[in-house]
């Protein structure tokens, strides 16, 4: 019989994110070797890496970090289930794609997966920390957002898991008043998921069929003809104030847009990044 205790399991299971089965086939197979079953986890699940690529990563974690308050970096890492979420090494993971990402300068998803680490790619880090956590592990998105003022925010959607949201936003002004005021509003954009900073990055065939389907359903309503156009355009506002960070009702006063709060700090807002795991 192998020479390991419950507490030798739970302790590989805490270094390794391993199912129970797992990590005590290890031991099995290693004779209570705590450090050659690490080995073995991390050999099989490499072997089995291919087997896990059709599984579903929506679960996972946002980072990010602003460096000399003007450039923000954001990046979501993925795994299968919450319970890999919450592993200390997906965490650990999750805080070194993010320094490959600063350290690197990496625009982009491709560019950052290619970054060399310690003989590596950052890709293969991944894949080989995901094989010892038994799960298929995926770095979904980056972002980086540059401009006078940048403020990040992390939103925890349960305390149990690490921050599910992230948001990212530039003003194009500078001191602790633009600073308030962009952070304000990544709270509001992590809160109302907004798709776009303004109108004109809508395109214009979605603009056009938004109105089409507003005239269609005011038709079918029975609404008069002649309070068609403005009961159109009504629609059509409401279809923006959902989409459009600036236009949109500002969480902390409902009673402004959150361009207006922009404006009354003297700043507007440049860029905006926002991810949700798994969204």
């Amino acid at each position: 019989m192998a020479n390991y205790t419950a507490a030798d399991i739970k302790a590989l299971r805490e270094r390794t994110g391993a199912g129970m089965m797992d990590v005590k086939n290890a031991l099995d197979e290693a004779n209570g070797d705590a450090d050659k079953a690490m080995e073995l986890i991390r050999i099989k699940g490499l072997k089995g890496a291919t087997k896990r690529e059709g599984r579903s990563t929506s679960e996972g974690l946002v980072a990010a970090k602003v460096i000399d308050g003007t450039v923000g970096i954001m990046i979501e890492l993925s795994c299968e289930t919450d319970f890999v979420a919450k592993n200390e090494k997906f965490i650990a993971l999750a805080a070194q794609v993010l320094d490959v990402a600063v350290s690197s300068g990496a625009a982009d998803l491709e560019t950052l997966l290619a970054v060399d680490v310690n003989g590596k790619t950052l890709a293969d880090v991944v894949t080989e920390e995901g094989a010892v956590l038994g799960e298929k592990v995926i770095v979904r998105r980056l972002s980086r957002v540059e401009g006078a003022t940048v403020d990040a925010y992390l939103h925890k959607t349960s305390k149990d898991l690490p921050a599910q949201v992230g948001v990212l936003v530039a003003v194009d002004g500078a001191g602790d008043g633009a600073f308030t005021v962009a952070h304000d509003v990544a709270v509001h954009t992590a809160a109302m998921a907004p798709t776009v900073l303004s109108r004109d990055e809508i395109d214009p065939e979605t603009v056009e069929s938004e109105r089409r389907i507003a005239m269609e359903t005011a038709v079918a309503e029975g609404k008069p003809e002649a309070a068609l156009t403005k009961i159109v355009e009504g629609r059509l506002t409401g279809f923006f104030k959902e989409q459009v960070l600036v236009d949109q009702a500002f969480a902390k006063d409902a009673k402004k847009t959150v361009g207006k709060v922009l404006e009354e700090a003297g700043v507007s807002a440049t860029a905006f990044a926002r991810f949700r795991v798994g969204a």
